[in-house]
């Protein structure tokens, strides 16, 4: 019920272990559009279509050393301050704002990818983790050390300047492509964001947002950062595509995808 690709005569290992490697490299991979298909990768197929594999996956690694650098001090957490999904997170959000530390936070029970990957890249398996500049600082235990010892302030570099530039190509990296706006994608809070977020659903373009209304050092340090003064931004692998405008120019050339590199 097949089709002929060679022949090898003889017990030939080497011969056929190469017409083996050719046959699965010429072979068109599998992938589902909506089932359930023995050995697709997506449960629940009903179909298959013969399609080449992906490019590959976002450099993880890279994803999340701009997330720990987010912000000065950085938190992983489960949950967020004040709707905390764990006591050791619940126990730290406390000790850092009695201690007056100023820190962003990342729920990592939102993202699985980032909560199994950080304890790699961290070779810290357990939750909360605390980060300054993007170095690991450690748990709650460590933290409870650091304020016993009153070292906590020094340890995360607190009272110094922190690095605006840096935060912010920090930020327009988190993700391949991130857009600055007000507001959040269907809670935005201006036409012009509301327009580029439909723009960029209508052509299937993956992003990231950061609602600058919630972060004005970030608000008026973008604009200088990327010499742009205007609200929304959009950004690719760090680098400014531009505004509303452009993107509908980009849209009209059939250029967007192309320039976003999706």
């Amino acid at each position: 019920g097949g089709n002929k690709v060679g022949v090898v005569v003889g017990p030939n290992a080497p011969e056929i272990s190469k017409k083996a490697l050719e046959l699965d490299q010429t072979t068109p991979k599998q992938t589902c559009a909506g089932g359930n298909c023995g050995g697709c990768l997506n449960k629940g197929c009903k179909s298959r279509v013969a399609a080449s594999q992906p490019t590959g996956p976002i450099d993880l690694n890279s994803r999340l050393k701009a997330l720990t650098e987010q912000q000065q001090v950085m938190l992983f957490m489960k949950g967020s301050p004040g709707a905390e999904k764990c006591g050791f997170s619940r126990t730290i959000v406390g000790l850092l704002k009695d201690q007056g530390v100023k820190f962003g936070t990342f729920d990592i029970l939102e993202d699985e990818e980032v909560r199994q990957g950080l304890k790699e890249y961290s070779k810290w398996p357990t939750y909360p983790q605390l980060y300054a500049k993007g170095k690991l600082i450690g748990g709650l235990d460590i933290i409870k050390e650091l304020i016993e010892e009153d070292e906590l302030k020094s340890s995360l570099g607190v009272g110094e300047p922190a690095d605006l530039n840096t935060r912010l190509k920090a930020l327009t990296e988190q993700q391949p492509v991130m857009l600055f706006m007000k507001g959040s994608p269907g809670a935005e809070r201006c036409g012009f964001s509301r327009t580029i977020v439909g723009l960029l659903k209508e052509q299937g373009v993956p992003f990231g947002t950061f609602d600058i209304l919630e972060d004005e050092e970030v608000r008026q340090g973008l604009k200088e950062f990327s010499k742009w003064p205007t609200y929304p931004q959009l950004y690719a692998k760090g680098k400014l595509i531009g505004g509303l405008d452009i993107v509908k120019e980009l849209i009209e050339e059939d250029e967007l995808k192309s320039s976003l590199g999706v």
